[in-house]
């Protein structure tokens, strides 16, 4: 073979399918009566070329998809059947470089511009009950329902059920209003949807009737919590959707599903006469569903550089989204009794749901490079069978890796970007997850100190930012909850951290969170604490640099016969408020090594505090508070013993460049270097 031959056949098998694999072609112009094995003779439905694949067991398949828009109005489905071995495997990838797209929405022409500037179209199938939507995207972007207020929110102005002075889980189904708030001539009242924000929870609740006497409205179901903002005296605060009479500011939108027009006011420069507007139709767009309690998963299906888009979502009858971190909310992908599934540089986005939901009796999932934008739920969600399911229905050993998640949360705002429920041994590590309403990685699923699940989770190297975005309070961006041997929170970066009233931590330990690392991390620009305890037991929090918390710095809510941390090797650098904040009392309780003598009982303190630097540049150290106490006082109760008040000498923390010069005070320490250059996702 002549030189050049050869270099020509490098160039030929470059540039086609995979060698050695079994290749369906499917285009959104093929045939289903196409056999799919060559470009020229493709497929049309992923369904179809996933049952084509299904009889081709002894050799590896390759879907290759070619560019255009795959409407999708059921998802795409796979059973145990369809499941693969590691030397044999099923990827759907695209052909060359085109881009397809796995669409569950519908695009809405037919539009009529009226004389007040709205613009119309009328839509069959919604007139006739088979269809209806609460989202619309018009050239990729999102637009939102007619609201009122068109900015800012209305405040619930009474409890009838109870405000303050009930429990604060207290269903509540009514709430008074103030006058002119609320108008019961509104068209279409019954599809009229308050949504109320509070607590930690958003929720959504249709209108069943107003009183105009006593100004009293009250809801088809309840919601789960009383109508205060929090645990104050305050009203909640709400907004009211889909009201006609709201629609008036640009980008607004009304559906009257009992005529079934849509009404449209656009943005300036819109045409929608040439704009795309699409609808979505189809609930989720990929359903992997195994058999794991008969041992029988679906494994090796791979999908690389696809885009998935648009899901429709209505929470059922009853459900007002009270759950916390919206964990009701299903996905765009699900997978359940799955193993060694891949999806790798994909994008989901536009969506009414969260993207993933990894569940019961998945190991070895991959989700890997992926864009997770627009999402009306969360990023991710990896939930298995609780300690008392059978081993086949827990779920762990899965990794999400550099990934990007955001804006996220937009139709529900309490939903979390990566939200890990009932599983262990998940590794989150080198994503960006970013502009969502409430906390950006939450792990384990149990209040308390009974046994859990959860453990051995790695939350590593992520960069975590513009989290809670002052809308819901009791929040972080990584909250921790229960028993979790083995969790290791390292080397993130987190920053503009804001909460409503309350909340708005860095690292938020919440009920019961034990036996957890936390470390390496750079938190910074936190309305509340960089780093917070609500009760828990037992966490090492080391080497971490906490700067410039607003309010305050650290915090503890209670104090337990136990040890609740063991602080060392700390940086905290701020310029306001609090160093110190709520309980950081020391009541001591006695330990018993041996209980047969007396003398060896030990009297131990609920938090050890020690090897840590601490600097306020604006208040010399004789003014500074530690708990009520000067630094020395402090230092002679046993806590901060060998700690330093000093300047940490930052390269420069005006910009929040956090490196240490080599002459910090810091290194005496044993303080090691953060570095942060590897943070966030690696391309």
């Amino acid at each position: 073979m002549t030189k050049a031959l050869f270099y020509c056949l490098l160039i030929w098998l470059a540039a086609s399918p995979v060698w050695g694999t079994y290749s369906i072609y499917i285009s959104p112009n093929g045939s289903d009566n196409a056999d799919g094995t060559s470009p020229n003779a493709p497929v049309q439905s992923l369904q179809k070329a996933a049952e084509l694949a299904r009889s081709i067991k002894d050799e590896p398949v390759t879907v290759f998809l070619k560019g255009g828009t795959y409407e999708m109005m059921q998802p795409l489905t796979f059973g145990p059947a369809d499941g693969r071995t590691a030397q044999n495997p099923l990827t759907f990838t695209p052909l060359n470089d085109e881009t397809p797209i796995l669409s569950g929405g519908r695009r809405i022409t037919g539009w009529r511009k009226q004389p007040s500037g709205v613009w119309t179209t009328e839509i069959e199938a919604v007139k006739n009950g088979a269809w209806t939507f609460t989202q619309l995207f018009v050239n990729g972007q999102r637009r939102h329902r007619a609201r009122i207020p068109n900015d800012g929110f209305l405040r619930v102005a009474g409890f009838p059920d109870g405000g303050r002075n009930v429990g604060y889980h207290t269903d509540c189904q009514r709430f008074e209003y103030a006058p002119g708030d609320i108008d019961p001539n509104w068209i279409n009242l019954d599809d009229v949807e308050v949504i109320v924000y509070h607590f930690w929870t958003d929720s959504h609740l249709p209108i069943e009737s107003i009183d105009t006497d006593t100004h009293i409205v009250t809801f088809k179901h309840k919601a789960g919590k009383v109508f205060t903002d929090d645990f104050t005296d305050n009203g909640a605060r709400y907004i009211v959707e889909n009201v006609y009479e709201g629609l008036d500011p640009p980008g607004e939108w009304y559906l009257d599903r009992k005529i079934g027009v849509l009404s449209y006011l656009p943005m300036p420069g819109e045409d929608m006469t040439a704009a795309e507007a699409i609808a979505p139709v189809a609930p989720d767009l990929i359903r992997m569903q195994g058999s794991p309690q008969d041992n029988r998963f679906i494994e090796h299906i791979r999908f690389e550089d696809i885009t998935l888009a648009y899901t429709n979502f209505f929470l059922p009858p009853g459900n007002s989204n009270d759950a916390q971190g919206s964990s009701s909310v299903p996905a765009a992908i699900t997978l359940a009794g799955c193993r060694n599934i891949r999806f790798d540089n994909c994008t989901v986005r536009n969506t009414g749901t969260f993207g993933f939901d990894i569940g019961r009796g998945c190991r070895q999932i991959q989700l890997t490079a992926n864009t997770l934008t627009d999402l009306g739920g969360g990023g991710i969600r990896i939930n298995g069978g609780t300690e008392n399911d059978a081993p086949l229905l827990r779920t762990g050993d899965n990794v999400v890796t550099d990934n990007t998640i955001g804006p996220y949360g937009t139709v529900y705002p309490s939903a979390v970007g990566v939200l890990l429920m009932h599983t262990f041994g998940n590794t989150v590590s080198h994503n960006e997850i970013h502009h969502g309403w409430y906390t950006g990685v939450s792990v384990g699923w149990h209040w308390g100190y009974q046994r859990s699940i959860s453990r051995d989770n790695r939350i590593e190297a992520n960069h975590i930012h513009h989290i809670g975005q002052g809308l819901l309070s009791d929040m972080g961006a990584i909250y921790t909850l229960g028993v979790s041997p083995g969790t290791i929170l390292r080397g993130n970066l987190i920053h503009d951290i804001d909460a409503n009233h309350y909340g708005g931590w860095g690292i938020y330990n919440d009920e019961g969170s034990s036996h957890i690392l936390v470390e390496k991390n750079t938190v910074y620009h936190t309305k509340f604490a960089g780093y917070n305890i609500h009760y828990a037991k037992e966490i090492t929090v080391r080497n971490n640099i906490f700067a410039f918390g607003r309010l305050q710095q650290l915090s503890r809510s209670r104090v337990e016969p136990h040890k609740s941390c063991f602080f060392e090797n700390n940086i905290v650098y701020f310029t306001e408020g609090t160093l110190l904040d709520n309980n950081w009392k020391d009541t001591p309780y006695i330990f018993y090594y041996n209980p047969n003598q007396p003398e060896g009982r030990q009297t131990q303190s609920t938090f050890d505090m020690d090897w840590n630097l601490y600097y306020n540049p604006n208040i010399p150290v004789d003014q500074l508070r530690f708990n009520g106490m000067t630094f020395s006082d402090w230092q002679k109760s046993g806590k901060d013993r060998h700690s330093l008040y000093a300047d940490p000498q930052f390269v420069d923390a005006a910009h929040f460049n956090f490196q240490l010069k080599a002459t910090s005070p810091a290194f005496g320490l044993g303080f090691e270097p953060i570095d942060m250059s590897n943070v966030g996702p690696r391309r």
